[in-house]
């Protein structure tokens, strides 16, 4: 039996904890080792070809502690463990934005690869970016992995003339979709922190009192609102509880909130149950289109708008730039012009896996 060391961003971020999800289902018979926080133990109880090393156990810490003091080494015992896997695989999807210390988020991902092993980029898309040299030395370390594939053209397009390079559209169009009943007057709003982000850091006033409009437009109209959040450490939960201590006290009883943590099918049913998604957060966007929900984006970053014109999406949505005109009204229309078929989507996400298949279902 095979054995990969997954690479993922591992902070309970809805979407991206299905990418780990995805990626254990479709290969049964290899033994997949994830480097994470101890909760993902609970996370993935199910996951039978899952093994999780703790890296924040007492022990670890001390550790790499210890090497770092010694040795300047930050990854000794992930270095460690990756050692006796025979692949590399890092799979996620907005890992290549530059911050300010991005040498060191460079430095990570050169200290990943496992020597003579293959090693697989998966789901991703690149920047934004703003210096040249950020984009020259992803690239130089590009050339050495064994398969790249970008879920969108122009992260592709970037990078086109590597030899490694592929494209496919996201991996979460991979999620084997359970039929469930929807619920006619029950509508999503995925929720986010907009000043997480520095380039939204003066939009959370007018986001949360949008939010807090269309949720009371709904309720007026008859509809359930459930209010969601895809990362507590992203600031989720606290935009939830922010809108929600908005909303008038009148109109509380037709709105829930759900907190992603610890339970991928409960959090997939809520999305599965809805009629209609108002979708910030990325991936309830694409989620609501497998679950062949209307979905009205909010567009917090490029990487969206990119998916959405690589899909061919014409319905309604707006961006940070225009929130301050968006009207309620036209988010209620949206639920009737905003489906789109993804079949084709998902057979293309299957790309992904194209040349890791080879090394895993010989």
């Amino acid at each position: 039996m095979k054995k990969v060391m997954v690479y993922a961003y591992t902070t309970f971020n809805l979407g991206d904890d299905l990418f780990i999800k995805i990626l254990c289902q479709r290969y049964p018979n290899t033994n997949f080792v994830l480097y994470a926080p101890r909760d993902y133990k609970l996370l993935f109880k199910d996951v039978n070809n899952l093994t999780i090393f703790p890296n924040d156990s007492l022990m670890v810490r001390g550790i790499n502690f210890a090497v770092n003091a010694v040795c300047r080494s930050d990854f000794f015992v992930r270095k460690v463990i990756a050692k006796s896997c025979d692949i590399g695989v890092f799979i996620g999807g907005s890992l290549f934005i530059q911050g300010e210390n991005w040498r060191e988020g460079l430095k990570n991902i050169k200290n990943m690869r496992i020597e003579n092993k293959p090693f697989f980029l998966l789901g991703a898309n690149f920047g934004p970016y703003k210096e040249k040299d950020y984009f020259l030395e992803y690239k130089a370390v590009f050339e050495e992995f064994t398969d790249i594939c970008f879920r969108e053209k122009h992260s592709y397009k970037m990078f086109d003339q590597l030899s490694n390079v592929r494209m496919g559209d996201d991996i979460i169009f991979q999620l084997k979709r359970e039929e469930t009943e929807k619920q006619d007057n029950n509508i999503l709003i995925s929720v986010i922190k907009p000043s997480v982000r520095k380039y939204l850091a003066n939009y959370d006033e007018i986001y949360y009192k949008k939010v807090k409009d269309i949720a009371v437009y709904f309720i007026e109209k008859g509809y359930r609102v459930t209010l969601m959040s895809f990362c507590e450490l992203e600031g989720d939960n606290e935009a939830v509880k922010t809108v929600m201590n908005l909303i008038p006290k009148t109109y509380l009883k037709n709105i829930t909130t759900f907190l992603y943590k610890l339970d991928i099918e409960k959090a997939l049913k809520v999305i599965a149950n809805s009629s209609f998604i108002v979708a910030t957060r990325f991936h309830s966007m694409i989620l609501g289109w497998i679950y062949k929900k209307p979905v009205y984006p909010i567009v917090y970053s490029e990487k969206m708008t990119n998916v959405m014109k690589d899909i061919g999406f014409k319905g309604l949505f707006t961006d940070f730039e225009n929130i301050y005109s968006l009207e309620p009204k036209q988010v209620f229309e949206s639920m009737k012009t905003n489906l789109i078929d993804v079949s084709n989507q998902v057979i293309n996400s299957e790309r992904h896996f194209e040349k890791l298949d080879k090394y895993l279902k010989k």
